[in-house]
């Protein structure tokens, strides 16, 4: 790990996560600046050797719509870490992604399709059918969202990310 306070550092990253909009004329200024800037330094410190949990905080963090670019930083982050990592940490953040601005999710989803090998997507499909049903529906019809003509929109992505049904088959709504 780069960093020797995960839990300092995860704060940092959330807090300075929520630095100034594009359109928000009245917030900029040299703080705005600052946090923006701290925000890229915080995800550029990741190596991909801290885990699930840092996973699920770079996940977190990307909740300005209007980002200057910054959240590149954090997609970059996260395609430093091994697949099995980005997927538990996924499955942690969930919530997050459900929560998130839509490009941001359907870039994290995009990297889970891209990044994780087929034996980690069928554990995160397993772990998905597992959510209450309410989050399970949420987030099938996010993934059926950016498959239609998002993120996940080509071949290589569709149906990789589909939620598990109770027997263990991807469910969730089909898209074509």
């Amino acid at each position: 790990m780069p960093f020797g306070d995960f839990d300092a550092w995860q704060r940092d990253l959330l807090l300075n996560g929520r630095f100034v909009q594009d359109g928000d004329i009245s917030e900029y200024g040299p703080e705005a600046q600052a946090r923006l800037e701290r925000f890229l330094e915080l995800a550029d410190m990741v190596d991909g050797t801290e885990g699930p949990a840092a996973v699920r905080a770079l996940i977190a963090s990307l909740r300005a719509e209007d980002d200057h670019g910054a959240h590149e930083a954090v997609h970059g982050a996260l395609s430093r870490f091994p697949g099995r990592d980005l997927v538990k940490g996924a499955t942690l953040a969930v919530v997050d992604l459900l929560e998130i601005p839509r490009d941001n999710s359907g870039n994290v989803l995009r990297l889970l399709t891209l990044l994780a090998g087929d034996e980690d997507l069928h554990t995160l499909r397993a772990a998905f059918g597992q959510l209450e049903p309410e989050v399970r529906a949420s987030l099938a019809a996010l993934i059926a969202h950016h498959e239609a003509d998002e993120w996940l929109a080509d071949e290589r992505c569709i149906g990789r990310l589909r939620p598990a049904n109770r027997s263990g088959m991807p469910g969730g709504s089909s898209v074509g």
